[in-house]
């Protein structure tokens, strides 16, 4: 019987096994780069840690700001009394901190979060970053109801913040009745919603020339935006109806993710387009229509915050916290600016606004002639 042939033995030592565990940096299994699971009794969050990080400084930012504006006036406050007033202790610069200047701010503060969250939402559904409620009509809708009860002495002053709110929704359901085709195509909507937002601001003009002088001016300067004289009555129901529309914002941060795709990317998740379009631009609508409400248009901080944030987070969707506090870092120092800049006069915070604004609004314009992404 005769021996098979040898057996081959491979002397060259044998390679380890590959680790199988994540790549440093690449985040745990299941769990994206860059991102933190936050669990909060039977509710997970899947957190982004670097928009975490900019909502914490922005945070900062505007508790700075804040205080600079509650601090700084004809009279200048040290800023441990400031909080001291703040916190419910007695102080003998109650009066000026507590009445005068605070309830202002809280409403100049709640105006830039309200219009921050609005921009972004809206932005969301247009996929367009000219997109805002001061671009597609919301705001002209509410200026065109406010001025015209202004014009023709309809209501009391008191009424005048729940008009504008009506007529913000007006036109974004104008907006939304003629861009609606089977479905809802962002190039039409902020095609259509310009040509609304053209036509109400012929509206508001006739009525300017229709009333009395006195009454023009006053319309005028709420047209620009203002916080001169804005206190709790103005501050109350905006900060209601913050409260009330926080489900729902919470709802809009989640249901971004799936709008921001393309639509058969969406379709094929099991995305119903429509009704989650309907309700992250009916909650942007609300939230702007009730700023305006509280301190007129104040132009163009909805459309700089959602992008303003967006490049800090570099965030592939408009982050909605950031750009609401984007937003009000927008508004409190703008209305310092405007009430120190020529004082005694107390200018308009739309007018520090669309000061930076303007200028921002043509470099996009420019960068998208020129194929940069906006």
């Amino acid at each position: 019987m005769s021996a098979g042939p040898p057996t081959r033995v491979d002397a060259r030592p044998t390679a380890p096994p590959r680790a199988t565990g994540p790549r440093p940096g690449a985040g745990a299994p299941g769990r994206p780069a860059g991102y933190a699971v936050l669990r909060l009794g039977p509710v997970s969050l899947l957190v982004h840690l670097r928009s975490a990080a900019v909502a914490c400084g922005l945070t900062l930012l505007l508790l700075a700001a804040c205080t600079a504006a509650l601090s700084i006036g004809r009279q200048t406050v040290a800023p441990t009394e400031v909080w001291a007033v703040v916190l419910g202790e007695p102080s003998r610069h109650e009066v000026l901190i507590g009445t005068l200047r605070l309830p202002r701010l809280v409403t100049g503060l709640l105006v830039g979060l309200a219009l921050g969250a609005a921009g972004a939402l809206i932005q969301t559904v247009a996929r367009n970053p000219l997109a805002s409620p001061d671009v597609i009509g919301v705001t002209h809708g509410a200026a065109a109801m406010t001025v015209g009860a202004m014009t023709f002495g309809l209501v009391s002053a008191s009424v005048l913040p729940y008009l504008s709110v009506l007529g913000g929704l007006l036109a974004a359901s104008l907006v939304w009745l003629f861009a609606w085709r089977g479905g809802l195509h962002a190039a039409r909507f902020v095609l259509i919603g310009i040509g609304v937002a053209v036509a109400l601001r012929a509206v508001v003009q006739l009525f300017l020339t229709k009333g009395e002088p006195i009454v023009a001016q006053q319309a005028t300067v709420w047209m620009t935006g203002s916080l001169n004289g804005r206190g709790w009555a103005q501050a109350g129901p905006l900060a209601i109806t913050l409260l009330v529309l926080l489900p729902a914002l919470l709802w809009a941060a989640r249901a971004q993710r799936t709008v921001g795709v393309d639509d058969d990317t969406a379709i094929g998740l099991g995305t119903r387009l429509g009704r989650v379009r309907l309700g992250l631009a009916g909650t942007g609508v609300l939230l702007a229509a009730v700023a305006t409400g509280a301190a007129g248009p104040v132009d163009f901080v909805a459309l700089l915050s959602p992008q303003i944030a967006r490049r800090l987070t570099r965030t592939s969707q408009l982050p909605l916290l950031s750009s609401a506090l984007v937003g009000a870092l927008l508004v409190v120092p703008a209305d310092l600016c405007a009430r120190q800049l020529l004082y005694p006069v107390e200018l308009p915070v739309g007018v520090l606004t669309a000061a930076v604004g303007a200028p921002y609004l043509m470099w996009l314009i420019a960068r998208g002639r020129t194929g940069g992404r906006a």
